[in-house]
């Protein structure tokens, strides 16, 4: 039985966004993710599908944007150490504006938002790491600034988490996340091949 959206009720458009005429913002792809006690369930194939993401859209001339979470000196998000920095697959290149944040949603006391209007798309194309956590806090940030989220799910990972009742899989967090944001922040596609 298909079930209405929040999205569906209030009449938005769920049309993908197209790569050439949008911003990508590339969530926190960093190696904090990839090993030790951050390391993500997944996280090899998400970042498989990430850098044919940016090639894609560097290929289409968007706007790229990266995020880093600034954990701070000797943490796993320490940006200047080799661990909390972003995985040599997906770097930025010159003119890839970099922005660190402290919070999920990557708006919070940042200059995301400013970058974001000043590309000049609408559409902006979300991936990253954690599903449930950034990713989704940065799609209902880009929703809020009144932009619309196309979120590349096989281009996103997340952990197992235990909750005062149940361990909940990777799988089944990454898949809540999804649902989340396809329910109202923004359109949900399932690769970058999705996208034109």
């Amino acid at each position: 039985m298909a079930r209405t959206t929040l999205r569906q009720l209030n009449g938005f458009d769920d049309t993908p966004a197209t790569l050439a005429d949008s911003t990508l913002v590339m969530v926190d792809f960093q190696n904090t993710y990839t090993r030790g006690v951050m390391e993500l369930e997944g996280w090899e194939p998400a970042l498989d599908a990430g850098a044919d993401l940016l090639a894609r859209a560097r290929q289409a001339g968007a706007t790229v944007i990266h995020i880093v979470n600034d954990g701070g000196d000797g943490t796993p998000y320490d940006i200047h150490d080799e661990i909390g920095q972003i995985h040599p697959r997906v770097a930025p290149i010159e003119g890839e504006a970099v922005v660190a944040k402290t919070a999920p949603n990557a708006y919070v006391g940042t200059n995301l938002g400013e970058l974001v209007a000043a590309a000049g798309h609408d559409d902006v194309i979300i991936a990253g790491f954690m599903t449930n956590m950034c990713v989704t806090f940065t799609a209902e940030g880009t929703f809020l600034h009144g932009k619309k989220p196309t979120v590349v799910a096989s281009a996103c990972a997340t952990r197992p988490l235990q909750t005062a009742v149940a361990e909940v899989p990777s799988t089944q967090l990454h898949n809540s996340a999804l649902a989340t944001i396809a329910d109202l922040y923004g359109v949900v596609v399932a690769d970058p091949g999705n996208l034109r």
